[in-house]
């Protein structure tokens, strides 16, 4: 006999996860911080920005920023993403994850968390667009 499955959390509890700590212990400690920081951070980040209009074009765009420039660089950026609110949280995450990035391959670590990020939040528009059906017209 499997184990069943653990409960899943709903949109409302992976949006209200600290995705600030998440970054920090996530980057800066590795293991299962880490895993938590792709799990379910990944999707509560997805969750807040896709609640806040943010395109996953732009956590994408973010991602090859920090990946070329660097976390610190990014985290200066006057406009992280579109839209004053997603640019603060945005910001504030970058800030924190900067704050324990010391190598590139940190930077490429946030890179990939951003690219993560991009990933389920245009995976949760495919989903909700097919979810609508086709479209009448």
């Amino acid at each position: 006999m499997h184990p069943s499955p653990p409960p899943g959390r709903t949109d409302d509890e992976l949006a209200a996860l600290d995705v600030t700590a998440l970054l920090r212990y996530g980057i800066g400690f590795g293991g299962s911080h880490r895993t938590t920081l792709f799990g379910d951070g990944a999707v509560g980040a997805a969750v807040v920005l896709d609640r806040q209009g943010v395109l996953p074009r732009a956590v994408a765009f973010l991602a090859g920023v920090v990946r070329s420039g660097g976390t610190t660089y990014a985290a200066a950026l006057p406009e992280p993403v579109p839209g004053d609110a997603a640019a603060q949280l945005v910001r504030g995450w970058l800030q924190s994850a900067a704050s324990v990035v010391r190598t590139v391959e940190g930077d490429h670590d946030v890179a990939r968390w951003l690219e993560s990020v991009a990933a389920l939040m245009a995976l949760r528009r495919t989903y909700r667009t097919r979810a609508a059906g086709p479209e009448s017209g």
